[in-house]
């Protein structure tokens, strides 16, 4: 559909402005899918996600540390955006399970963000540069995080643009095949009384 195109290059932008990785997948009915990222100690890590079709755009998401203890976990979830710091080192896993849905897959678009290890400065080392230094990568990080906050909302906002499209789509097509249906009655109907009042004339 054209959403998907749209969401694509939405995706493409935000991972243009920092460092992630942005996927679009079919998460197929009674099924789940892991994606996984190797990282430092103290590094921060971001995820946000949209369900752009299937059911009622609800999906189950998990995220586990290395040590096999869960950081986040909810149940269908439409939306979402996450943000955390590795406790440690290791390998942590971002799963999204549509194990509760009977055959209807997930379509779920989504960008992992991953920043720079948190590096330790000695006391002596710490003034008033390095004070700035942080505060402009806070401030980058904050305007990334709003400038992305927009472009998720537009994907929104042009998804559900597309279901009330093709919704609205289908009510006139339907509609168009019930007048169809009312006419092909009334002309039988009025065809079948005539038949039954008319009078034979024996010659």
């Amino acid at each position: 559909m054209e959403f998907h195109s749209i969401i694509l290059l939405i995706c493409v932008l935000l991972c243009s402005v920092s460092k992630c990785f942005c996927y679009f997948i079919t998460v197929d009915a009674h099924a789940e899918e892991c994606f996984f990222e190797k990282v430092e100690m103290g590094t921060k890590l971001g995820l946000m996600f949209e369900i752009s079709e299937g059911g009622f755009l609800d999906i189950d998401i998990k995220i586990i540390g290395p040590d096999g203890k869960i950081i986040h976990q909810a149940e269908r979830e439409s939306s979402g955006k996450l943000t955390f710091s590795a406790h440690m080192p290791g390998t942590y896993t971002y799963c999204f399970s549509n194990q509760m849905s009977t055959m209807t897959p997930k379509v779920v678009m989504f960008n992992i963000e991953i920043g720079e290890p948190h590096k330790e400065v000695a006391a002596g080392e710490k003034g008033e540069a390095n004070k700035m230094e942080e505060m402009v990568n806070d401030l980058k990080n904050s305007l990334l995080s709003v400038k992305k906050e927009q472009e998720m909302a537009l994907v929104r906002d042009r998804i559900h643009r597309a279901i009330n499209e093709s919704t609205n789509s289908r009510v006139g097509y339907w509609s168009i095949f019930e007048s169809l249906v009312l006419v092909v009655m009334t002309v039988g109907q009025v065809y079948y009384l005539k038949r039954f009042f008319e009078v034979r004339r024996v010659v």
